[in-house]
């Protein structure tokens, strides 16, 4: 009316009065614009990176709330010198400075928040890598890393089987690693790493995006070459038809070994151990009928103790629970290297003697301790061999072998790595599958071999001439087993 201008409110004014206010407002405005700029990407576009949420819900979203909080005292820290007197003339005075002032903050910030967002993603890019799970940070994890490197899943993050997409995994992931983070920092982690994976995602969100068990269904052929350790290092050849099979009608017969993953059941155990190698309670559940159907096992029953421990749902990681970080026992390793040619099966005894110097370089303090120790092991078996290369050549290779299965400071190779597929070194399928599980009639879980595969061919030339699409008797070389002895009973993997 007399020309005067408004008074701004109190509020915003107070706000933009105090740098405090100042730093606040600009935080809070700028983290809520790329925040919304990133979930519009999210949400139309998809980002492959698991810590992208960790950025989206939690990072960004607590700059805003540290804006605000700021904002607040800001504008309560000014709104109390305002209480002063000649403050409103100050105040009055300094507006256009202030709101000069304003912008320049808002147009600084804007930018040092948006080259921080771009810095940010690339970070978490790195942070997914398996080079910074397996050894930028985490060199507890050399085992792991090493044996990730060559096995079949070499190309697939870590993330994706350990955490998969999407922020809620990736927060408990992070959470449940506190302690490992402070264990690592301080250096008093176990050594080994205990075993399994606790609260690992399920299997079906995570592995089944590739591996689908519903559309699996017919027999897949395997072939073994194993060499026995004497001293020929007579080759023994074992080949299989295993029943994959699968759990979806529409694409083949319901059955094999991926009846265990059938939509319309739903198996559950309970393990008296932290490993899970000692399984004496199994339940299978009809999902369509609402059956149940209980084993216990006759040898091992459970105590009222046991009966407290919790109950297990069937994942696929609980046999296939080396998908990547496998440890070669030293006879299997020793096999493969022997089979493609890397060391002479001609060099007599071999297998035994490669064997007991890795065992012997195992017990070294460090993995190259234990490589240094395995030339002289090895060659004062074979000092007058007149073919020296070939000895070099083999104690090349028992060398890489310890190198990749071997780690003395993390404490860990096959003995401390179960491998539940198969039933060679480890109990694998018999941990159920032993003729010992009954249901309340007697019914046993089946232990028959042709359950889940036939031997086609067997044995050392010309025994491998005799092929049968019937199945074989195994023919044990050294001669019959009786069969209630399992053959992780006699087979340790070494000598």
């Amino acid at each position: 009316m007399n020309g005067l201008k408004a008074p701004r409110p109190k509020l915003v004014s107070a706000l933009v009065g105090n740098w405090v206010g100042i730093f606040g407002l600009v935080v809070a405005v700028c983290s809520l614009f790329i925040d919304l700029c990133l979930i519009a990407i999210d949400l139309f576009h998809g980002f492959r990176q698991p810590y992208m949420g960790i950025l989206i819900f939690l990072i960004l979203p607590s700059f805003i709330w540290i804006g605000v909080i700021c904002a607040g005292v800001g504008g309560w820290l000014e709104l109390r010198r305002r209480k002063k007197p000649a403050a409103e003339a100050r105040v009055e005075a300094g507006g256009g400075r202030r709101t000069r002032q304003l912008v320049a903050a808002f147009a600084c910030a804007f930018l040092f928040l948006m080259l921080s967002s771009l810095g940010s993603y690339r970070v978490f890019e790195v942070t997914e890598s398996p080079q910074f799970c397996g050894a930028f940070c985490h060199t507890v994890m050399k085992p792991e890393y090493t044996t990730y490197k060559i096995s079949p899943h070499s190309r697939v993050r870590c993330t994706e089987c350990h955490i998969g997409p999407g922020a809620s995994w990736f927060v408990r992931a992070k959470l449940s690693g506190l302690y490992q983070v402070y264990a690592t920092v301080t250096d008093v982690y176990p050594r080994p790493v205990p075993v399994p994976v606790q609260n690992l995602r399920p299997a079906r969100e995570t592995c089944e995006e590739c591996h689908w068990p519903a559309n699996f269904y017919g027999w897949v052929e395997l072939r073994r070459q194993f060499f026995l350790p004497d001293k020929q290092n007579t080759p023994w050849n074992l080949r299989l038809l295993v029943h994959v099979g699968g759990a979806n009608a529409t694409t083949g017969p319901v059955g094999g070994i991926h009846w265990h993953m059938i939509v319309s059941s739903r198996m559950e155990y309970l393990a008296t151990d932290e490993s899970r190698q000692t399984i004496p309670w199994v339940r299978v559940t009809n999902q369509e009928t609402g059956a149940v159907d209980v084993y216990e096992s006759k040898d091992n029953p459970l105590t009222p103790q046991q009966k407290a421990l919790p109950v297990r749902v069937l994942d696929c990681v609980d046999c296939h629970n080396r998908p990547t970080h496998i440890f070669d026992s030293p006879y299997r390793a020793l096999d493969v290297s022997m089979w493609l040619g890397r060391i002479d099966p001609a060099i007599p005894s071999i297998k035994m003697k490669a064997a007991e110097a890795l065992v012997k370089a195992a017990g070294a303090p460090s993995q190259a301790r234990g490589i240094a120790l395995i030339a002289p092991n090895l060659s004062k078996e074979y000092p007058d061999d007149k073919d020296q290369p070939k000895i070099g050549q083999a104690i090349s290779e028992t060398q890489r072998i310890f190198q990749d299965n071997f780690f003395p400071e993390m404490k860990t190779d096959w003995k401390v790595r179960p491998n539940n597929i198969g039933h060679y070194i480890w109990p694998g399928c018999f941990r159920c599958h032993d003729g010992s599980h009954v249901d309340k009639t007697g019914r046993a879980i089946s232990n028959a071999c042709n359950t889940c595969h036939i031997i086609t061919a067997q044995g050392s030339q010309p025994k491998m001439e005799t092929v049968s699409l019937q199945g074989l008797k195994f023919d044990h070389p050294g001669g019959e087993i009786p069969p209630e002895i399992l053959c992780s009973g006699c087979h340790t993997g070494a000598p």
